[in-house]
């Protein structure tokens, strides 16, 4: 099944030189293509619209902070259970568990500077998607 999933490659994936990199790893998976891709920097108004579940807990403002650091390059990507591989291909949120191969693996060292962010399910693409890119909704 065919489906859409934002990817957004964060402040320290674009400070390091990770995007050419990361974009690339998404390219090359069979299936999968970039339907939308914009380098810009978020502002805290749109952050607290992506992070409102996590208003009140402890990692939420740092988190605020450091998203609007600086420029992200925001992503649609397309393609047969694209919202599980990516998920597969960014790893977990601690790159210390993330195993080697996977974008968080290779090049995470911190947890809240974890290199990439992508929807984590058909709800969330939907909403997140309209946030970012709302001409594709």
């Amino acid at each position: 099944m065919s489906q859409r999933s934002l990817v957004l490659l964060k402040p320290d994936s674009v400070r390091r030189g990770l995007t050419g990199e990361i974009i690339g790893r998404i390219e090359r998976k069979a299936g999968w293509k970039l339907v939308a891709l914009e380098l810009r920097t978020l502002e805290r108004s749109v952050l607290e619209q992506h992070y409102g579940e996590h208003v009140g807990k402890p990692f939420y403002e740092p988190l605020v902070e450091f998203m609007a650091s600086g420029p992200v390059v925001a992503m649609v990507v397309e393609g047969e259970r694209v919202i599980e591989g990516l998920r597969t291909l960014a790893g977990p949120t601690d790159p210390i568990a993330a195993a080697p191969g996977s974008i968080r693996g290779d090049y995470g060292s911190i947890v809240r500077e974890n290199l990439i962010h992508a929807s984590d399910s058909e709800d969330s693409a939907e909403r997140e998607i309209k946030l970012f890119f709302p001409g594709l909704a």
